[in-house]
């Protein structure tokens, strides 16, 4: 078995969480794949060096990978999409980040999810993603969203004005400063900050979320994830930015966007007493006395 290991960046009050998840694999005898420029940041602070080896882009782990692990936060765990891809590839998502809730691993929890692995109990939830098409070129060769597309004005200036069309009929010309398409994995992300409801992962649907808009009039709304989404956009400025997940490329008027199911799936790894409606609960408070 071998796993690839991704991590932007660690607090040094993090090494010996890195240490502790090395060594575990090394006992097991279980091959490491570590982000090159991550392990580059940190290989004089760590012990554990043997079978190692490093993996910089989707090519290097597409033939020789049966797990990828994410060390960090929801964000981290957002970036192995642009590894992974269409590869099916389990990933394993450990917070030591903020939040954590895709990445629900605790840190105390390494060692059982190592053993789970070894054991074949655990359950893979197959998560939808978005995939961008675009009449100019945007985002390379990785146009996949877990989370969410956005289209956003730039910086301070004036809203955007956002022609949308599901399917090719016209729903709304939205003045605001964006607009984001979520998939229900997404739902609890920037769209739940917008207004947007919390969509069940197992839902198949994508939540359509103004950002600010001008008319308060203007709601999320929940549509088939069989629908193809399009935009056309103009404003003021001649720039805009649009997103996949945490990724930004700049855009004007002339791109036309659409975006649509992916036919490929995210294959979230969790642990068999881990479920999203206690993930909810625990991470939104909800039922918590905030008052003690």
């Amino acid at each position: 078995m071998k796993i690839a290991l991704y991590c932007r960046h660690i607090r040094e009050d993090h090494i010996p969480v890195l240490q502790n998840l090395l060594d575990l694999l090394s006992k097991k005898k279980i091959g490491v794949f570590v982000y090159k420029e991550f392990f580059e940041s940190v290989w004089q602070q760590i012990k554990t060096r043997s079978g190692i080896s490093t993996f910089e882009k989707h090519e290097d782990i597409s033939t020789n990978v049966d797990y990828m692990f994410s060390l960090g936060g929801d964000g981290t765990l957002l970036d192995t999409v642009s590894f992974v891809r269409d590869l099916n590839i389990p990933v394993v998502g450990i917070n030591i980040g903020r939040l954590g809730f895709l990445a629900n691993i605790g840190k105390d929890e390494i060692e059982a999810a190592i053993d789970a692995i070894a054991e074949g109990s655990y359950v893979i939830d197959k998560r939808t993603m978005l995939e961008l098409e675009c009449n100019k070129p945007l985002f390379g060769d990785v146009k996949l969203a877990l989370n969410d597309v956005t289209v956003h004005k730039k910086d301070t200036s004036a809203m955007i004005i956002i022609h949308t069309y599901i399917n090719g009929e016209f729903l709304n010309s939205y003045f605001a400063d964006g607009l984001i398409v979520a998939t229900p994995t997404g739902s609890t992300g920037y769209s739940l900050s917008c207004g947007g409801p919390i969509v069940i992962p197992t839902s198949e649907n994508f939540v359509v979320t103004p950002i600010a808009p001008h008319n308060l009039n203007v709601r999320p709304i929940v549509v088939s994830d069989s629908s193809v989404i399009s935009f056309e956009i103009e404003g003021r400025n001649e720039q805009f930015f649009c997103t996949l997940d945490s990724r930004t490329e700049a855009i004007d008027s002339s791109y036309q966007i659409a975006v649509k199911k992916s036919t490929s799936t995210f294959s979230l790894l969790r642990l068999s007493d881990h479920h999203f409606l206690e993930t909810l609960r625990n991470k939104l408070m909800w039922g918590a006395d905030v008052r003690k």
